[in-house]
């Protein structure tokens, strides 16, 4: 199992698109991983034929593990203990390419599937107990160390029914998804975690604890940027071009007011504070089991029209599970819109090494005094979160009344 991206320390096969037995060529997809990000291919790095498929579809397998062995044809693969490659077998130039891209011994292969702890069966099977509804726990194996074989799966008992007050645990799946109640009478249903879901709750446990998180709120009088927005969008379509949404404008005023306040762009690295002359905005995108931020890069540079077709192609890859790493690693500042989900305010949590985050509420039509006379405008609340060890009060206020301007004067990003 290869690092498919940055952070990832374990991936789920979703689905082989080879089989035991197949034959394969280097740069040939094997198959479809779910990482913490995205669903990522693993490819072949040698040439040959598929075997010791140790990883069923579904399973969660830790980087490093073998999943697959890639043998010559006609080529004699025996299996052996379970265990980790060790340093000294990885770098020996006498081993063979496993399908991981790791080394593997000639004589025999580390096969670790991702059910180990709970029983040892050959893929064949796994399937066949799969299909026949048998219990591989109530089955004693009779092949090396105990393994479950073909011929123990001949004539074996069905599995034994789950008892109706026992809880229903299903595979794998979006934990968004609102379990069905299960056909036993369970009273609840245990989901596993997904491997989105694992690594958002290890962000948000490395944000809310270590960072000294404050918050600056600033309502913004969105009229002037309405009616900009409609302007462009009615030119645009006049040229057949794509619209600009509110979000586009909001990333675009935010780019701009970072290059004005570079101390509000900036990470924090332990030892240092890294400030950026670049704005990559982290554009925070709900996917159907999570949250993920791809990332509009030198977004000061680009047009509102550039931005608003990047961010529908980059939101729209992201629901489909199709990002890049480099698409969604180094933003400089996020962020997070839920006013299309008719929010007022919130406060969002920072993305490390990343300083801030901005949080954008609905815009609302409210009763304002203006010269005088009570008058209905658009307004629109934004809530900024910053890291105390970079940002300090007066800095971050100073950063979001820039913004506000920005935002009430859309012109005032032309200066």
């Amino acid at each position: 199992m290869e690092a498919l991206s940055p952070t990832m320390e374990e991936g789920r096969v979703v689905k082989w698109h080879k089989r035991d037995g197949d034959p394969v060529k280097t740069g040939e997809t094997l198959a479809e991983v779910e990482t913490d990000k995205a669903v990522m291919d693993l490819v072949a790095r040698a040439d040959g034929v598929l075997r010791q498929v140790a990883a069923a579809e579904g399973q969660t397998v830790a980087v490093g593990s073998v999943v697959a062995v890639i043998a010559a044809p006609g080529e004699a693969v025996g299996v052996a203990t379970p265990s980790a490659p060790s340093p000294a077998a990885a770098s020996s130039g006498s081993g063979k390419r496993d399908a991981g891209g790791g080394m593997r011994e000639v004589a025999g292969v580390a096969v670790a599937p991702a059910d180990a702890a709970r029983v040892k069966a050959s893929p064949l099977a796994k399937r066949m107990a799969r299909e026949a509804g048998v219990d591989l726990q109530l089955v004693t194996g009779s092949g090396p160390g105990g393994r479950v074989v073909k011929r123990d799966l001949e004539g074996a008992a069905p599995r034994v029914s789950v008892p109706a007050t026992a809880p229903a645990v299903v595979e794998s799946h979006p934990a968004s998804r609102i379990p069905h109640p299960a056909p036993s009478g369970a009273p609840y249903e245990d989901v596993p975690l997904t491997q989105i879901r694992k690594t958002i709750a290890k962000r948000l446990a490395a944000s809310l604890g270590p960072i000294p998180h404050f918050f600056l709120t600033a309502e913004v009088d969105m009229e002037r940027a309405s009616e900009a927005r409609e302007a462009l969008n009615k030119q645009l379509g006049d040229q057949g071009g794509g619209k600009v949404s509110f979000n586009d404008i909001i990333i675009k005023a935010t780019a701009h007011a970072l290059t004005r306040h570079p101390a509000c762009n900036a990470w924090f690295q332990e030892d240092h504070i890294r400030y950026w002359h670049e704005v990559h905005i982290g554009m925070a995108v709900a996917v159907e089991d999570g949250l993920i931020t791809p990332v509009i890069r030198n977004a000061e540079r680009k047009s509102l029209a550039d931005i608003g077709r990047e961010a529908k192609e980059l939101a729209e890859r992201a629901r489909n599970r199709r990002l890049q790493p480099s698409e969604y690693t180094g933003s400089t500042f996020s962020v997070s819109n839920l006013g299309m989900f008719d929010i007022d305010q919130f406060t969002a949590v920072i993305n490390p090494p990343e300083a801030g985050i901005i949080a954008v509420g609905s815009i609302v039509q409210k009763p304002v005094v203006v010269d005088g006379q009570l008058t209905p405008r658009r307004r629109m609340r934004i809530t900024m979160s910053c890291d105390h060890r970079v940002i300090d009060g007066a800095t971050g206020a100073a950063f979001l009344r820039t913004l506000k301007q920005m935002l009430e004067n859309p012109l005032a990003m032309l200066l």
